[in-house]
């Protein structure tokens, strides 16, 4: 049996990245099943969670929300995993028995922390809330007007749990379910661009665009890329910090620009000096909206390289890193490309989502989301299994956080 594993994130207030949910589905070789059943799917997880991939390599350090149904709690399947990485997600099946609610308490008295998924503030459920740390509600199926209110009634009872609205998507829903009171959210909000008005992009912005033009010509000019990155001392030091990484080893310490794009090599430069400009230009936005260019990034190029299209590999490394770049400005990415000197493929995939590179990036983004459906229908048109959708994606997630480390 095979796994599909993708991971959403979740936010606190100040959207900074709390911790992943595990998204999951398990199916054959050939195809992304449609129905799946509760028990197997969680039991697959595990056993890749635990032997085959690792906590590390889908989460990082954050920690992971997996769902359990009622016979995996009964059976304690929980306690296998570390109980400092994971929260326990109890699904909105699970009905409170006796059985339940002391199995739940045993994890409870543990150390474990557990989450009720999809309360819908239906008094049957209410004998697992003193023992659950966070209660997720689904924002887009609950009544609004009526949710500040039962959640101020629930705090009240001296119920010391905290509240995670899911299903947000965007900024204007994340700013009302903050108002309403939930300490947490899940959703991809923060990765839509917010163009309330016309937006002007700051200076030091437009030099980073200007970086990354640089790099997207056919033909790199080292001179000029070393005029544009030295004035700009955290660039600079990225760079330095970076060439004499233990990821190099160097013997002698580089310890100019220069050298380090002279030593970098072409591909090299391109790599680092687009995704270190695109860090800079996403300071100000959620950490996680650069760590997910950075994945989508490396597997859009590891799909290309898969399917034989490795003169494409660079074309669509630049796509999956561009395909946040106008949430990352809060610009229009027509505008963004103009500035661009992309390709008119790379273009077209970006600004309209369609052309021949259009089905990596949107097969990425399905994956991603746990969309494994519509990933399918993109994966087929590239002629590409679901098998390797999965690989690459956790190679890219082992990629981007390898890569992070000695960026930051």
């Amino acid at each position: 049996m095979n796994v599909y594993i993708a991971r959403q994130p979740i936010f606190d207030n100040r959207k900074r990245l709390y911790a992943y949910e595990i998204l999951y589905r398990s199916g054959t070789v050939n195809t992304f099943p449609k129905q799946v059943d509760g028990n197997e799917a969680t039991h697959a997880v595990l056993g890749h969670v635990l032997f085959n991939i690792g906590l590390d390599a889908i989460t990082g350090s954050y920690p992971a929300l997996i769902n359990f149904t009622e016979d995996h709690l009964l059976s304690r399947s929980p306690l296998q995993l570390p109980k400092e990485r994971c929260i326990i997600e109890i699904l909105e099946s699970v009905r409170p028995t006796p059985p339940v609610i002391e199995a739940c308490q045993e994890l409870n008295d543990s150390g474990y922390l557990l989450a009720l998924d999809d309360f819908d503030f239906n008094s049957e459920i209410e004998p697992f809330i003193p023992l659950t740390h966070l209660i997720k509600v689904d924002f887009k199926s609950v009544d609004q007007t009526l949710l500040a209110d039962r959640i101020a009634r629930m705090q009240q009872s001296a119920q010391s749990v905290t509240w995670l609205a899911e299903k947000i998507e965007t900024e204007e829903e994340f700013q009302v379910a903050l108002s309403l009171g939930f300490d947490y959210f899940q959703g991809y909000f923060f990765d839509k661009p917010q163009i309330l008005k016309r937006k002007t992009i700051d200076a030091s912005k437009i030099i980073l665009l200007n970086l990354l033009g640089e790099v997207c010509r056919p033909e790199i000019n080292l001179r000029k890329l070393e005029e544009l990155i030295t004035p700009n001392v955290s660039l600079s030091y990225k760079l330095l910090r970076y060439i004499n990484s233990a990821y190099y080893s160097l013997i002698r310490k580089v310890e100019s620009v220069r050298y380090a794009l002279v030593y970098l090599g072409e591909y090299g430069v391109r790599q680092f000096i687009s995704m270190a400009a695109a860090s800079e230009i996403a300071r100000d936005k959620p950490t996680e909206l650069m760590r997910l260019s950075m994945v989508r990034a490396q597997q859009c190029q590891l799909l290309a390289i898969a399917c034989g299209q490795t003169g494409d590999a660079s074309q669509l490394y630049l796509l999956g890193l561009f395909s946040l770049l106008d949430s990352m400005l809060d610009v229009p990415m027509a505008e963004l490309t103009a500035k661009l000197p992309l390709s008119n493929e790379l273009i077209l995939a970006l600004t309209e989502q369609k052309g021949r590179f259009a089905p990596y990036l949107q097969a990425v983004v399905a994956n991603e989301r746990g969309n494994f459906d519509t990933c399918t229908e993109h994966l087929a048109t590239l002629g590409i299994s679901p098998v390797v959708m999965s690989s690459t994606y956790l190679q890219a997630l082992a990629w981007a956080d390898s890569f992070e480390a000695n960026l930051v």
